[in-house]
């Protein structure tokens, strides 16, 4: 074969691409070690459920899947109370049950006039709570249970104050999971003045391009298909303040931060009614039976037969209506932060601190159970009351600050 003429480069030499890559633009620089992997390599867990999240490219099946799910899980969940309360004990847990969810949730109503959060959301939050993570939770909580009895002296202390909070927790958080993931992901805003890829203090270094094949001359025309960017939530859209000049950095906005409480304490919601239908039924059960017990002895019948009931009631429904949701806007409160800060040392703490806070707070709540009246009243005054008026705080000023600013429209 002839060589080609000399200037020429023949076909295979040019269709190989180049083996330096193409000179950066000036005023960047190569940023070494993970930085360069972009800001997920923060949370790694996000990108598997973030790929599972894009996989369902239709919000019809999407929808479908979810109700599916939760209508589901409510089957296996009221089945599993029955077994456990009885026709009877179920009927009257759901009634008790009832009684403090419209002052909860007109609480979380208020404030989510600040978040702005979409009513299928909370539906969807509300459903999780009260089907999903209760059933999850019930059965989980059985096996550590047993587990922990068998291996250990104090396993029924353990399982109440250490593996029941961790375990509640992180069911009701899954949820809130979900729902923050198609944030899709944490963008850094660009310097200003930065326009193109690769300028900017936080770009990522290029890389070579491929070479791009020549069409051939009989081929139809094709129309490229361009894929839009995933969108962020419009209640978790970070706010962007506007420099001159320099780094703008983003900052959760009281919107942002109304949205993790909301969202964190509607599931709550939904799991503490569950969960108070069980045990109101099992102690209206244990009750009823103790009633029989003593017409059986020939002892007339008395109100103080249902003390457990009542007694069961007035710890849960009445004096802690807001104890989970208050455990859980600590979590939702802490991803909201993490998925929206620019603070790369704050993103990594939020969301692992708001957690850990939930867990520890559900852990001294079911610890307070086992001291008795006294100390039950004294962690109750000491431990709930200051943390919840720090919550109801923090939710009057996000709502006041929304107040000030002005309205922007969701895109």
């Amino acid at each position: 074969m002839s060589r080609p003429p000399s200037g020429r480069p023949s076909p295979r030499t040019a269709a190989r691409p180049a083996a330096d890559p193409a000179p950066r633009p000036s005023g960047t620089r190569t940023i070494p070690g993970p930085r360069a992997r972009g800001v997920h390599h923060v949370l790694p867990l996000y990108n598997r459920l973030e790929a599972l999240h894009r996989s369902l490219h239709y919000p019809a099946l999407a929808s479908a899947l979810a109700a599916f799910a939760l209508a589901g899980s409510g089957v296996l969940i009221i089945r599993l109370v029955q077994r456990q309360t009885g026709t009877t004990g179920l009927l009257v847990g759901l009634g008790l049950a009832l009684l403090p969810l419209p002052f909860v949730l007109g609480a979380v109503a208020w404030l989510n006039q600040t978040a702005r959060v979409p009513l299928r959301h909370t539906l969807f939050c509300l459903g999780w709570g009260a089907c999903t993570a209760t059933t999850v939770a019930l059965l989980a909580n059985g096996w550590a249970s047993d587990f922990l009895v068998a291996h250990s002296a104090r396993g029924e202390t353990l399982g109440a104050e250490f593996a029941t909070p961790l375990i509640e927790e992180l069911c009701k958080g899954a949820a809130l999971l979900l729902l923050l993931l198609p944030l899709r992901r944490r963008r850094r805003p660009a310097a200003a003045g930065a326009d193109r890829p690769g300028d900017g203090p936080d770009a990522e270094p290029s890389e070579p391009l491929p070479p791009v094949p020549r069409p051939r001359a009989d081929a139809p025309p094709t129309v490229p298909r361009i894929r839009r960017p995933p969108a962020a939530l419009p209640y978790l859209r970070p706010t962007v303040p506007p420099h001159g000049g320099g780094r703008a950095r983003a900052r959760a906005n009281p919107r942002t931060l109304a949205a993790g409480l909301v969202l964190g304490a509607i599931t709550a919601c939904g799991f503490a009614f569950t969960e108070n239908a069980l045990y109101l039924g099992r102690a209206f059960t244990d009750d009823q039976q103790s009633r029989l017990d003593s017409i059986s002895l020939g002892e007339p019948p008395t109100l103080r037969d249902f003390d457990s009931t009542v007694h069961t009631f007035v710890l849960r429904a009445l004096l802690s209506p807001f104890a989970h949701p208050l455990f859980t806007a600590l979590t939702g409160l802490g991803l909201a932060i993490t998925l929206t800060t620019g603070r790369r040392w704050l993103a990594r703490l939020a969301g692992p601190v708001g957690l850990v806070l939930a867990i520890s707070l559900h852990g001294v709540w079911n610890a307070a159970a086992g001291l008795g009246t006294d100390g039950f009243l004294l962690i109750y005054g000491l431990v709930m009351v200051p943390a919840f008026a720090t919550l109801v705080c923090f939710a009057v000023w996000a709502r006041a600050r929304r107040s000030r600013q002005p309205a922007a429209p969701d895109r």
